[in-house]
């Protein structure tokens, strides 16, 4: 019985979501109403200890905002400045083919977005970028949702492994486990399910879309992207597989995004296992009222620029990221130790 209160919350958040339709503020308000019913007078948790929990909850939901409102404002920027429209067309220019245009954004794209932002930054920039180009703004948003599993695990510079660590960190101590060691087991056993799935993630994607969205919903389109859609799986694994072993969980998703998208933009130019017919969506009178939204998401204000400035900003993030966790350069111990050890560090 306990249990079963122990898990009520996370099904009733979903009910009153995804089948009633609430907004999120009031289902997980009213999902953290239930908890503290539920360890009150269930559980008799200390009313201090549940005050305690609730506010470092909230302490850790800040940090998730700030994460966030730094990727939004980032975004709006690129924006308003016309870089998005210059990224827009620079990825317009590299094919036509709408099923390699999907992979190089939704999947490559979207995992850098996701290893250096996460938390739905990737769907809400790689999806406006495909409706952009002239996806239907359904199939977009499916694409952008499905090649985004794979980097999730570790989005946010690795924000969901901490996340985990932080909420077992007292139960592995208790048992007697190593939280580092234990940590180490999970980001490589994750990397390894993430990495043998997501290789053939992009096809998966592509398949989807291609039979739904696709005129005559034939197999064939399918079939030819297999050789580009498996290598552009291997090409972002491989180093994200890697970067979970030697790195740590913060730059898996965001080594295997540049290396991959670097690795698969000059694959393209060479026509190298690229599908030979150029596929596109049926006309746009002949789409499904279904495939179309109900607002425009795909303007970008102001004026095209120089393609190497309009990706400056992404560029300087990465930068940051890898420099500041390469174990070699010691600069995120430095960090570390000055914020907890600031006297250290005093005149």
């Amino acid at each position: 019985m306990h249990a079963f209160f122990a898990f009520l919350p996370i099904p009733l958040v979903i009910v009153l979501m995804a089948g009633l339709n609430w907004g999120s503020k009031s289902a997980l308000t009213c999902g953290w109403g239930v908890t503290v019913l539920v360890t009150l007078f269930l559980w008799r948790i200390d009313p201090l200890r549940i005050l305690g929990y609730s506010v470092f909850g909230l302490l850790k939901a800040l940090d998730i905002i700030i994460i966030i409102f730094g990727a939004i404002v980032i975004l709006n920027t690129l924006m308003q400045s016309g870089a998005m429209t210059s990224i827009k067309h620079g990825f317009s220019n590299i094919t036509e083919d709408r099923r390699v245009q999907a992979i190089i954004i939704a999947w490559m794209f979207g995992a850098f977005i996701e290893g250096a932002a996460g938390f739905g930054t990737p769907a809400a920039l790689a999806a406006p970028l495909l409706v952009g180009l002239g996806f239907p703004p359904l199939a977009a948003a499916i694409v952008a949702l499905i090649m985004n599993s794979t980097p999730v695990a570790f989005g946010a510079v690795g924000s969901p492994i901490y996340g985990a660590i932080n909420t077992l960190g007292p139960i592995l101590n208790r048992r007697g486990i190593n939280p580092e060691l234990f940590t180490a087991a999970l980001v490589k056993y994750s990397a390894l399910t993430h990495t043998i799935v997501g290789t053939f993630l992009p096809l998966l994607a592509v398949a989807v879309m291609t039979r739904s969205f696709g005129r005559g919903r034939s197999t064939k389109p399918v079939l030819e992207t297999v050789p580009f859609a498996v290598f552009s799986g291997v090409v972002f694994t491989v180093p994200y597989y890697t970067a979970a072993l030697f790195m740590g969980p913060e730059l898996p998703s965001i080594i295997g995004g540049i290396i991959g998208l670097l690795i698969l933009i000059m694959a393209v130019r060479n026509n190298f296992l690229v599908p030979k017919n150029i596929w596109k969506f049926p006309d746009v009178g002949e789409w499904d009222r279904s495939w179309l939204a109900t607002m425009d998401s795909s303007s970008e204000g102001g004026e095209k620029m120089p393609l190497l400035l309009a990706w400056a900003p992404y560029i300087f993030i990465a930068f940051l990221l890898v420099l500041t966790r390469l174990p070699i350069l010691g600069i995120r111990q430095i960090l570390y130790e000055r914020y907890r050890y600031p006297d250290r560090f005093r005149d």
